[in-house]
């Protein structure tokens, strides 16, 4: 069944319905849920990477680790706001305030590096972020973490490639790179969280990331009934109980009222 918000009134109350019954909701979200937000588009016509191929060697690891130039590049895009905006929530990420305060979300695992799911007010212990967060910034020989804001400071004092201020290796936002593997704890809670779900949405995702998106088929594999909000058509669209196309910062507000 796919529902849609303009034409198929009767097929989205059903949605609302399997929602609103729903004990153990999982969400998924991927990019699509923060474009309403204004977050850089990277491989669009007008995309960061688009416009400055340079940029993107920094998002695989090998390059970031072994050219100095690439990530002194990265770290001044940063420092002057080109790879980060002032964003804050819409009204997709504040729509699923409810399923928390139900009790009804188990977890919400997000394919998203932003943080507005928690700046929305979801509780931190309840996301997953499988991709790391660029809110945050690490070593990559150490344990050491801080803010992203505290290393830009650094480099708009003057500091071109900023080192760890505890071991001297090489500083990088805490994101998943090309190149690199997931954290391991956090695939495994994302597919626990799958196994337990009675429901699961997929909200702003091509489902095409793996081995993330795994945990889509994995779910509705365990019984869970599963929700496909996304402007695109995913390669789970024929398992899904129900797909609803539109404006996710429009859409998602009228399934979780």
């Amino acid at each position: 069944m796919t529902a849609s918000e303009h034409d198929d009134p009767e097929g989205l109350a059903e949605v609302v319905q399997m929602i609103a019954q729903a004990k153990r909701i999982v969400v998924l979200t991927g990019a699509g849920i923060s474009t309403d937000s204004g977050l850089p588009d990277f491989r669009g016509p007008n995309g960061l990477w688009t416009k400055n191929p340079e940029a993107e060697k920094a998002s695989n690891i090998n390059n970031y680790v072994n050219e100095p130039d690439v990530r002194s590049l990265n770290w001044k895009l940063r420092a002057d706001g080109k790879l980060w905006a002032n964003v804050a929530p819409n009204d997709g990420h504040r729509a699923l305030l409810p399923l928390q305060a139900s009790g009804q979300l188990h977890t919400l695992i997000t394919q998203n590096v932003d943080e507005l799911h928690q700046m929305s007010g979801i509780d931190a212990d309840k996301v997953v972020e499988i991709h790391g967060t660029t809110r945050k910034a690490g070593c990559l020989s150490c344990d050491y973490l801080t803010t992203m804001d505290a290393v830009l400071e650094r480099v708009r004092n003057g500091e071109d490639d900023p080192s760890c201020p505890d071991c001297g290796g090489i500083m990088k936002s805490a994101t998943i790179s090309f190149g690199q593997a997931l954290v391991a704890e956090d695939l495994t809670r994302a597919q626990q969280a799958a196994d337990e779900a009675d429901l699961l949405i997929a909200i702003g995702s091509s489902l095409t990331v793996n081995p993330i998106a795994s945990v889509v088929p994995r779910a509705v594999r365990g019984g869970a009934n599963l929700i496909i909000v996304n402007a695109q058509e995913t390669p789970f669209d024929m398992i899904a109980n129900a797909v609803v196309r539109g404006s996710i910062s429009e859409v998602l507000p009228k399934l979780i009222p």
